[in-house]
């Protein structure tokens, strides 16, 4: 996705969608490959950023002389943030699209959004080229910074862009003298984009990107939004559990009994330290297990069975007593 052509293809194909009662039985192939794609749900944090990004396009659209207000999703290692980021994308790309369809015999369609992941060790030419490479900005090892980001600015707002994603941004480091010209890029692209830019990245306020006289610009100019780990309880709702419900109403299995994993969901949310990532692996491994073995439901048993990744199964032991 982080070409215009892949990304154009995310966001115009439909999502996996969950089985509808009227639907034909899907074949044993169609449940895996389902379950292996499997639903977005609609979690705090998606829809707190789709207000927030919607709400900042429109404060930002007619802004000139300085940089637009800008989004930072924070949060610890599969907390969602990705999802969260390419949910709201796609959302923005059809809206943008339905509202502006391309005149009949126009070759290119329009670009509203942009997504570009920041490579390990980002330099500021090594940055910029990402930006080039997503719309297909010819460049040449002979060209100077300053000549692919004159190339990247200007192919940007002379295709529309409206909204760009910048995941992994927890990698640069101003700190350093790379890391810092990066982060100064990343400003002057801001202030030279027509766009509203969007940042997400690991735990971003405990790194130095939100330090010194360049975080402070960061900052000044960011809301944060943090895509943590889902509490059991807020006040009178319980978050977690309805994000249960959710990917339990999207499954496909032929004898699930409805209503088996919500009540599960203090297990559940210590055996994922309440991480949406690890939460919706685990589901879609027991699912996907129920189907090879053919008992078509998940149980406690089978949960227990599924190993997660290293960071969950870590947090989820009991802290040793001595």
């Amino acid at each position: 996705m982080t070409t215009w052509q892949g990304w154009q293809h995310f966001a115009t194909t439909d999502p996996p969608a969950p089985p509808q009662p009227a639907d034909p039985p899907r074949s044993r192939e169609e449940r895996l490959a389902y379950h292996s794609a499997f639903v977005t749900v609609r979690t705090p944090a998606i829809n707190q950023l789709t207000t927030q990004v919607r709400t900042l396009m429109i404060l930002g659209r007619h802004q000139q002389t300085t940089a637009r207000p800008s989004l930072v999703v924070t949060g610890p290692a599969a907390a969602g943030k990705t999802t969260a980021l390419l949910n709201v994308g796609r959302t923005c790309h059809l809206a943008h699209t339905r509202k502006n369809p391309p005149p009949p015999g126009t070759a290119h369609p329009a670009v509203p959004v942009a997504y570009v992941l920041v490579p390990p060790g980002a330099t500021a030419k090594t940055l910029t080229t990402e930006f080039a490479r997503y719309l297909g900005i010819p460049t040449t090892t002979r060209m100077t910074q300053a000549q692919i980001t004159d190339a990247v600015c200007h192919t940007y707002n002379t295709a529309g862009v409206h909204l760009v994603l910048i995941d992994e941004i927890h990698r640069l480091n101003p700190r350093t003298t790379t890391g810092a010209q990066a982060a100064d890029l990343l400003k002057d692209l801001t202030e030279r984009i027509h766009a509203t830019f969007v940042y997400a990245g690991i735990d971003v306020t405990t790194t130095p990107l939100f330090s010194g006289v360049r975080g402070a610009q960061l900052a000044g100019r960011a809301t944060l939004i943090s895509c943590g780990p889902l509490p059991a309880r807020h006040g009178p709702t319980r978050p977690f559990t309805d994000v249960i419900t959710d990917l339990e109403n999207a499954l496909d299995l032929t004898s699930h009994r409805p209503g088996t994993l919500p009540r599960h969901a203090t297990y559940l949310h210590q055996r994922t330290a309440g991480r949406i990532g690890s939460l919706t692996r685990l589901i879609r491994q027991a699912a996907i297990t129920a189907i090879h073995d053919g008992t078509e439901k998940i149980t406690k048993a089978a949960l227990d069975a599924v190993q997660l990744d290293h960071l969950a199964e870590q947090q989820s032991r009991p802290t040793p007593t001595r």
